[in-house]
């Protein structure tokens, strides 16, 4: 694990964790400590996670979204994380990146799901710029291709932030989900997204 510690003048001072193959179960421990019980800004990374775990949103049903019998079948771990979004399979393709933020850290920024939806939006089109990079809804896409997931939880002065991009994919750990009943609009055309989450 390693920690750096960053300041831009237009993003707030932030400590930098980098991760790899660290289980997303113990990922969700920490950014959930972190984000009850310390009064800094974080953003952690984390390059892969070694077992393939399905990980649903706070609210998520899972006789609506898992295949149960064949979770259960191959013994596929479960995780409910402790923000919303919707359900998806991870694995060692998959970088996870979290930002856990003061609500007053990024000047401006109202610390509600559309604008640091928004802001996050801004930020990884510098990241990836020069591609086919859009944030659409609330899914991070390639085009029309889906390949980031997002989750967040606001309290009364901190906001947290996380992002599943799937950079590849095992074709046959999709079938432990289901087409979620709900979709945004834009996936409404025949489907074409990489991750089944809502």
């Amino acid at each position: 694990m390693t920690i750096y510690q960053t300041r831009n003048i237009r993003h707030p001072l932030i400590n930098l964790v980098r991760l790899k193959g660290f289980p997303i179960l113990r990922q969700l421990q920490l950014e959930e400590r972190l984000l009850r019980n310390s009064s800094d800004n974080w953003c952690i990374i984390n390059d892969g996670t070694d077992n393939p775990t399905i990980v649903m949103g706070v609210s998520g049903k899972p006789d609506e979204l898992l295949d149960i019998k064949s979770v259960l079948g191959d013994q596929i771990p479960v995780i409910r994380r402790f923000t919303g979004g919707g359900t998806v399979i991870v694995d060692h393709n998959t970088v996870f990146v979290t930002f856990i933020c003061n609500k007053d850290a990024v000047a401006g920024l109202k610390p509600f799901p559309q604008p640091i939806m928004s802001w996050s939006g801004l930020l990884y089109n510098k990241v990836f710029q020069g591609t086919d990079f859009h944030l659409r809804e609330n899914d991070y896409v390639f085009g029309n291709r889906k390949f980031g997931g997002n989750a967040q939880s606001i309290t009364k002065s901190r906001w947290i932030h996380h992002t599943s991009f799937l950079w590849d994919y095992e074709v046959r750990n999709m079938a432990y989900l289901r087409h979620p009943k709900r979709v945004p609009d834009y996936r409404e055309l025949p489907y074409l997204g990489l991750l089944r989450s809502s």
